[in-house]
């Protein structure tokens, strides 16, 4: 049954805002599509707070970094060698050992990509680094980032991720990194340039699954427990993860899971894969089984066409969801889709927290010219679309009014976007981890409303997580830190790091949150009384699951 809170909350409860000034926000917001949220562009966070730091010995060299709050911070830590070249599609490897000290006090190259970003370069195998102890056997839980943009663009260096707040509220240690992108990191070239090139169709998984191996031989020097590492990410960086469970060359290097907003299901096949990487190669002007001379293609050329590219190809497969640049099925680094037909088994003793935004969808970039007052045969015919089938529509349509009577049209358009499939994908990882029988899951949703059209955003809920809900960047939000977004962002934090620590996120600020089954289907909405709740719009749940074909 819905309450006359959650009515409130899809209709919003500030000042109703024009059309106008929606778009201008919306636009802002997608223009640069989350990076406009995350972008290292914003003013260093604290910098001049900064003093220099200590040396700390990695297995490749020595590096300094600096000091802000009582916690130490390293940042652009070299963690592979550079990826062009000959290196280009290829697996990453150590990089090469240095004398002396080196200055790890800004970000490094960030991966090339579409977004405007100060650094852009092939060679951004880089880490950052922020530890309350250095060298002081703190066996800190570890939690390693994974930044959104799906997997085509975005960056770990960001002050959005600062992790000042979390390291000194919970006693942990946070690592973000950087890795290869798009073409980069996911062209799949097995059956067009050899046997070498098996695993060039998830490069950039594999990025990370070395910064993993940096963190388990090196994180003891900063702090950390190599033996307590959680990866955890959003939008993107939440697929990553999810993929990362279905890698054989992860297992062991990471211990617990968190998904915000990412959640998927399948990969890439390597059909679709291989014919995407043969239209790059005749727009380039090479044959088919030309596929080694990519690695000598300037990298903006390179990226330049793979842009053009991708515009245009449609796979054969369609997968509600999936995005481009998405790892690839190849039999090797990734043998088995993460979550379909069931769970990998390769993570079944990895416990997963699960979750997404109430209203992930007013972020998109699909929205932007859609109508605040949009009438009931517009939401039909945009409902069609997005779930193509003229025949479920109606039925869509029916169970989201039937659940949120009180809702205007556009609103129920957004939660039914929310929903295809971002939403179900959320429950239905939780519910297939569920039925591995190994470690549990726990399912959640962001519900914490910014008191506009924009509601609950994609994204909205990182700042909180960081604890850094100061951090609101005016331009976009008009939401500097509250007293009520701070205390949320402390009880969220605390429960992520609790999870880090324990592999539970019971913590005493929130109501117990108990372990997600199918029977209860108990689910954990965060806001400012946040609250459990039993099988949350369980009739748009049944009537998504059957449009998406998830049963």
């Amino acid at each position: 049954m819905t309450t006359r809170h959650q009515q409130r909350s899809v209709s919003g409860t500030g000042t109703p805002w024009s059309r106008r000034t929606f778009m201008h926000r919306v636009s802002a917001l997608t223009a640069g599509g989350v990076a406009a949220l995350t972008s290292p562009g914003l003013s260093l966070l604290g910098r001049a707070q900064e003093t220099r730091g200590s040396v700390v010995e990695t297995g490749a060299g020595r590096v300094r970094g600096t000091i802000r709050g009582g916690i130490h911070i390293f940042r652009g830590v070299r963690y592979g060698a550079p990826t062009g070249g000959p290196r280009r599609f290829m697996p990453p490897v150590a990089p090469t050992p240095w004398t002396g000290v080196q200055e790890a006090v800004s970000y490094a190259a960030s991966a090339p990509q579409s977004r405007s970003l100060p650094t852009k370069s092939e060679d951004c195998l880089f880490l950052n680094v922020w530890t309350p102890g250095l060298g002081d056997q703190g066996k800190r839980p570890v939690m390693v980032w994974l930044h959104g943009g799906g997997f085509s663009a975005g960056s770990g260096s960001s002050t959005t991720y600062d992790g000042v707040n979390m390291c000194t509220a919970g006693d942990v240690v946070l690592v973000t990194i950087n890795h290869r992108l798009n073409i980069f990191g996911s062209a799949y070239l097995a059956e067009l340039a050899g046997g070498e090139f098996a695993s060039s169709g998830c490069a950039g998984m594999l990025d990370i699954i070395a910064s993993l191996k940096w963190v388990r031989d090196n994180i003891e020097a900063f702090g950390g427990d190599p033996n307590r590492v959680t990866v955890f990410g959003e939008s993107g960086g939440g697929r990553k993860v999810s993929v990362l469970m279905a890698m054989p060359g992860a297992k062991g290097l990471f211990h617990r899971a968190i998904i915000e907003s990412g959640a998927v299901l399948r990969v890439r096949n390597r059909h679709d894969a291989t014919r995407e990487s043969e239209l790059l190669l005749a727009r380039l002007g090479f044959r088919a089984d030309q596929g080694r001379e990519l690695q000598s293609v300037p990298t903006d050329q390179l990226f330049d066409a793979f842009t053009a590219v991708s515009r245009e190809f449609e796979p054969e497969e369609q997968v509600v969801g999936m995005t481009g640049s998405t790892p690839v099925l190849d039999g090797d680094a990734t043998p088995v889709h993460p979550f379909d037909p069931t769970a990998a088994e390769i993570s079944r003793d990895v416990p997963v927290i699960v979750g997404y935004n109430r209203t992930e969808e007013t972020l998109s970039w699909r929205n932007r010219e859609m109508p605040l007052d949009m009438k009931d045969g517009e939401l039909l015919e945009r409902v069609a679309t997005r779930v193509r089938s003229d025949v479920d529509a109606p039925r869509v349509v029916a169970a989201y009014r039937d659940a949120y009577p009180n809702a205007r049209p556009w609103d129920l358009y957004i939660l039914i976007c929310t929903d295809h499939p971002r939403g179900m994908y959320a429950r239905e990882l939780a519910k297939r981890k569920t039925a591995q029988g190994g470690s549990p899951a726990w399912l959640y949703r962001f519900d914490w409303d910014m008191g506009d059209e924009m509601k609950t955003p994609h994204a909205l809920e990182i700042r909180f997580v960081f604890d850094n809900v100061d951090q609101f960047e005016t331009r976009l939000f008009d939401l500097p830190g509250s007293s009520t977004s701070r205390a949320l962002a402390r009880k969220m934090s605390a429960a992520w790091m609790a999870f880090a620590r324990t592999g539970n996120p019971d913590t005493p600020g929130l109501p117990h949150w108990p372990v997600y089954n199918t029977t209860t289907r108990d689910a954990m909405l965060f806001n400012n009384d946040s609250r459990v709740v039993r099988d949350h719009d369980r009739g748009p749940r049944l009537i998504m699951s059957d449009v998406l074909e998830l049963d």
